[in-house]
């Protein structure tokens, strides 16, 4: 079939196999180029198809040389459905990981759930003996307790309503969105949607079996962000999963002897989860064009190579004084965050697109599903039906 994008919201409801390659293989290339970093070998991630998670399983693969265990929850090809980004994303993957001698195997369902949770111990004692790294990079609308309960999560604020700047993307129109206050099943919810209950559950099943490696190291990812979004973000119902995420860091390390969990505070950029926020859109709009003229830019892969070069195996890991990597620094400088505060105030829908990198925007947006790559044929028929490796499909 010839596969077209088709949105609906923030999210494409299409993906195309060929572009989805060809935007790990630049991803992998880039690390490629890079230095080789001395880390970890054998490497769990969590949240492995897309944004952060599939960033951080390359950056292990080609720039530690590890072999890695991926857990992703993706829908292949239906009919005239193509499977999902993050699927082509994993079968790319574990194509190119392979071809260089890389052990590369992906599980498929539900990370919350103990049937996975089980899948994957018994795949590190049968392949890997233990792992040394895990990753916990899942972002989910709702999580399925053990006990059945189902959980979702709600993007509001925790004190009064916030009113500010926001834009449709589409039509490039600027203009004011109130954002809700939550009730406080609303926020227990999110937090154990977003939280750190499902990582220290993660951690306590690993430790259990005996696959977690001596001195192994965790880490999950989390933002912060500047003023202007923290009513929404840092303060409002996701901050408190975060906070509760950042604490779960703490209880791990103090928890399980030897090893240490971390908390990576990462860059704003354009993922899925991100494009769902009100507000911040036209805030990573203007974030782009700004580090982008002060070459300070970086997209997923840029950070989780830094992450995985500089910071997570150093001696010892540089954090800060609540325990947690910055690799926020270069988007929270001073003058940048400055340069945007006087873009923010200006803007208005007649001057948008000069102040804000909108472009960028829908460039990284539509790459994400596999559109707009260069050296792809989008007008080619191309098969939607792509087997993940080892996954039996």
């Amino acid at each position: 079939m010839v596969i077209q994008p088709k949105t609906r919201g923030f999210i494409c409801t299409t993906a195309h196999p060929e572009g989805c390659r060809a935007n790990v293989r630049r991803q992998v290339e880039y690390v490629k180029r890079q230095p080789k970093t001395q880390g970890a070998k054998r490497v769990l991630v969590l949240g492995a198809s897309a944004g952060y998670g599939l960033a951080s399983r390359i950056s292990a693969a080609f720039s530690c040389d590890a072999a890695t265990l991926g857990v992703i929850f993706d829908k292949p090809a239906s009919g005239s459905r193509t499977a999902s980004a993050g699927w082509y994303n994993t079968a790319a993957f574990e194509e190119l990981a392979q071809a260089e001698g890389l052990y590369a195997k992906t599980i498929n369902g539900d990370a919350f759930s103990k049937e996975i949770k089980e899948q994957v111990i018994q795949t590190i004692k049968s392949d890997l003996q233990t792992v040394d790294l895990v990753v916990y990079s899942l972002a989910a609308p709702r999580r399925t307790a053990p006990d059945g309960t189902t959980y979702s999560s709600v993007l509001k604020t925790t004190g009064e309503e916030y009113t500010n700047k926001t834009i449709d993307l589409k039509t490039k129109a600027v203009s004011e969105v109130t954002i809700p206050q939550a009730s406080e099943q609303e926020i227990a919810d999110t937090v154990k949607v977003m939280g750190g209950e499902d990582w220290l559950d993660w951690m306590e099943a690993l430790q259990g079996a005996g696959v977690l490696a001596e001195g192994a190291e965790t880490v999950a990812y989390s933002y912060i962000g500047p003023a202007l979004t923290h009513p929404m973000y840092l303060n409002g119902s996701i901050g408190m999963a975060k906070r509760h995420l950042a604490k779960t860091a703490q209880e791990i390390t103090q928890k399980f002897g030897g090893v240490k969990a971390y908390l990576s505070v990462n860059k704003a950029l354009v993922t899925q989860s991100s494009a769902a926020i009100p507000i911040v859109p036209l805030y990573i709009s203007i974030l782009y064009k700004v580090m982008k003229e002060m070459g300070l830019h970086e997209g997923c892969i840029e950070q989780m190579y830094r992450l995985f070069h500089e910071r997570l195996f150093a001696d010892p890991v540089p954090v800060d004084q609540e325990g947690r990597i910055r690799l926020d620094d270069w988007e929270m400088r001073p003058e940048v965050q400055e340069k945007v505060s006087a873009i923010w105030k200006e803007l208005s829908t007649e001057n948008v697109e000069q102040l804000a990198d909108i472009d960028g925007y829908w460039a990284d947006f539509y790459e994400m599903f596999g559109f707009g790559l260069s050296g792809v044929d989008y007008e080619a028929d191309v098969s939607a039906d792509l087997p993940i490796p080892s996954i039996a499909h």
